[in-house]
């Protein structure tokens, strides 16, 4: 009997241990499958990102010069055309005499910049429009005849929102100072014409190359018009005076304040240009005399928290949401700035530097209700059959102020042209509205940048202009003129 209960425990034991086992087997076969099945989905998932990331950087990607898919694309085709938006060629590839390829710029100089080079690297909209030029979508009936013949296909063309006229007026303008001139539409962020001074000949980059990048003084490849930084002077003003409006409402009606040449606070001392005394001023006198002291008055009585809000809004100390490069303009306030520096950064001075870019659509967005379109070069891209295959449209960013706000520095900046320092604007036959300013640098004193940035006409803006004249002199001086003369040339006069 003891044998039997005995044999009986022996069995159950087994049974149980048997039972155990194939929990724990069950148990870890199922831990097995869920790690399995973790690692199945983050493959998975790795997999769709990557293959997302490729569709929508696909540009990108074959951008990088070590993808080696874009070799690939220039040996089988040929480098698309760079146009003006009225069909004028401003680069294409051409045979030499020894079969060869070759870039030419048929306007030479005149678009180096914006319109840049693509050897020893890519500049300007080379450079951005690099993946439509060296693909091509001809019909496949030119690419079989091509493939017959051993010939490369025909890349894709790119057209440009630039303006051939407005280019050559703005550059001749311009003359031999260094500077930039940005011309825009408010309406929809369309360049129109961008140059940079010094320039140079993109055809002789190869040759030129190492004395190029040698160059440091005059900085000859660096596109002033989207990447030089710039104390902006007394444009700054507009800036200054839209956040004295959204603090105070009445500033219009209460402002006053006397100006005696200098005002000083504690060892900061800010004084009017060439040493003027405007005497009473009002809030809109102060800005169409571009009256420093009052200014700077104004600036002490910022929130400078607020300020520092509204600086953020306007696209200081950030990325600019354009295709092309561009610096970032820098300013910073906050509740631990000086009496001293805010004052300088009340009238545009101090650590304070903008790219022309950023002061021209700020203008641009003061022109247009307070919205600010997004700045772009290329119209759209065709191939060589004439079929359109990628149009850019007009594509807003954002209110950068209200309409209300806008239309009161649209207000004050008509009075500059009207009975202040960019009177060379008045009594045109069509109305402008804008702000100069002379902004100094370096360390002698009295050197400055000469400022203008304002549109026309004033009651239905078309066409915006901004200017710099590095180290000419007062504003109206210098710049009004160079955008009196585009102002001329947009209206046809």
């Amino acid at each position: 009997m003891k044998n039997h209960n005995s044999k009986n425990n022996n069995l159950r034991n087994s049974n149980s241990k048997n039972q155990n086992s194939y929990k724990k087997k069950k148990k870890k076969n199922s831990e097995i499958m869920v790690i399995t099945w973790m690692f199945t989905l983050l493959f998975l998932s790795l997999a769709g990102y990557i293959t997302y990331y490729s569709v929508t950087h696909q540009q990108e990607l074959i951008n990088n010069s070590y993808n080696g898919r874009q070799q690939i694309l220039i040996a089988k085709n040929t480098r698309g055309r760079i146009l003006a938006s009225d069909g004028n060629v401003l680069a294409q590839t051409v045979l030499d005499d020894e079969g060869n390829e070759k870039r030419v710029y048929p306007y030479q100089n005149l678009f180096s910049h914006v319109v840049g080079y693509a050897v020893n690297g890519r500049m300007g909209v080379e450079a951005q429009a690099n993946y439509y030029l060296i693909n091509s979508n001809a019909p496949l009936s030119q690419k079989a005849a091509l493939d017959v013949s051993g010939e490369k296909y025909p890349g894709d063309d790119v057209y440009t929102t630039l303006d051939v006229n407005l280019q050559e007026v703005a550059s001749k303008a311009l003359g031999v100072y260094q500077g930039a001139v940005v011309v825009t539409e408010p309406g929809t962020g369309r360049i129109l014409a961008m140059v940079s001074k010094p320039d140079f000949n993109p055809e002789q980059i190869a040759d030129m190359w190492d004395e190029l990048i040698a160059d440091d003084e005059s900085s000859i490849l660096l596109n002033r018009a989207s990447q030089g930084l710039y104390p902006p002077g007394s444009t700054f003003k507009i800036v200054t005076a839209l956040e004295y409006i959204r603090e105070n409402p009445d500033a219009f009606q209460n402002y006053h304040y006397t100006c005696n040449g200098t005002i000083t606070r504690g060892e900061s001392r800010i004084q009017c240009y060439h040493g003027s005394v405007h005497g009473g001023v009002d809030f809109k006198r102060s800005f169409a005399k571009s009256c420093n002291t009052s200014f700077a008055n104004i600036g002490l009585s910022l929130d400078r928290d607020a300020f520092g809000q509204t600086l953020d809004l306007l696209l200081f100390n950030q990325k600019l949401p354009v295709a092309f490069q561009s610096n970032v303009s820098r300013v910073d306030v906050s509740e631990d700035t000086s009496d001293s520096d805010m004052m300088q950064v009340s009238i545009g001075q101090g650590t304070t530097s903008i790219t022309p870019l950023l002061l021209n659509m700020i203008t641009c967005a003061i022109a247009n209700e307070g919205i600010l379109m997004k700045p772009y070069l290329i119209d759209y891209v065709q191939n060589s059959a004439g079929n359109k295959v990628k149009s850019f449209t007009p594509d807003s960013y954002g209110k950068l102020m209200e309409e209300s706000e806008a239309l009161a520095i649209k207000e004050l900046m008509r009075d500059v042209v009207e009975e202040g320092t960019a009177s060379k604007l008045k009594g045109l036959s069509y109305t402008a509205a804008g702000k100069t300013g002379s902004a100094e640098y370096g360390t002698v004193k009295g050197e400055s940048h000469a400022w203008f940035t304002g549109f026309a006409p004033c009651e239905a803006p078309e066409v915006c202009v901004t200017v710099i004249i590095e180290g000419a002199g007062a504003g109206g001086d210098y710049a009004v003129p160079i955008a009196k003369r585009i102002f001329d040339a947009y209206f046809g006069l």
